[in-house]
């Protein structure tokens, strides 16, 4: 089932019929559980994951251990600075969690070089990857730099929301907080004020975007 899905991605982005052949020969499904870590800060990758369900989460982190999010990466998707970091064999400074049950499909990095010169498909992917992290990038160094953080919570649910494909988010108050790096008070006094604002409605370790 998982291959099919992975095909039909893999034609919907252009490939090439030889390269989806050699990307179902040297990659395999990997199944990861909701909050297991795919990639971690200080690690060397050898494999890129290319997502077919669920969605990652791409977080940020500092020395001391704080972190802050980033970015979702969807079905179809690849993470675009895990490539940079296998291209130039470098560690990885972001993590990326699982935010549900993934399937994965893992693509060695020996390979990226050879379909990025051989594939004009993969290397246009490649690209378009760099450039939608780097939007992506833009938009949240913009909230962090000129939205409040009740626009930024407001965002951060939407984001969400458009990620999963459900007006349904299971997170608790903390949760939040250490994600968008502020603290669980902040939050919850942030959710109260949307929830009056008639944006959403709480429950108990869920949130409903109206």
């Amino acid at each position: 089932m998982e291959n099919t899905k992975l095909v039909t991605m893999l034609h919907n982005q252009g490939f090439e019929n030889n390269l989806i052949d050699e990307i179902l020969t040297v990659g395999r499904p990997k199944k990861v559980s909701k909050g297991s870590s795919v990639i971690a800060p200080g690690s060397k990758a050898s494999e890129i994951p290319l997502v077919i369900n669920g969605t990652l989460k791409v977080m940020r982190q500092d020395k001391d251990g704080s972190e802050i999010f980033l970015y979702y990466l969807e079905g179809g998707e690849a993470c675009a600075m895990s490539i940079t970091c296998c291209l130039e064999n470098k560690k990885s400074q972001f993590s990326a969690i699982a935010e549900e049950d993934c399937v994965l499909w893992m693509i060695p990095m020996g390979s990226l070089d050879a379909w990025i010169a051989k594939y004009p498909s993969f290397r246009k992917f490649v690209f378009t990857s760099y450039q939608n992290r780097f939007d992506e990038l833009l938009v949240a160094i913009d909230s962090m730099a000129f939205m409040k953080m009740d626009q930024r919570l407001y965002k951060y649910l939407l984001d969400k929301k458009q990620a999963s494909g459900s007006f349904e988010i299971h997170k608790t108050h903390e949760q939040i907080a250490r994600e968008l790096n502020t603290s669980r008070v902040v939050i919850s006094r942030l959710l109260k004020q949307l929830e009056n604002e008639g944006k959403i409605e709480q429950y108990r370790n869920k949130i409903e975007i109206l």
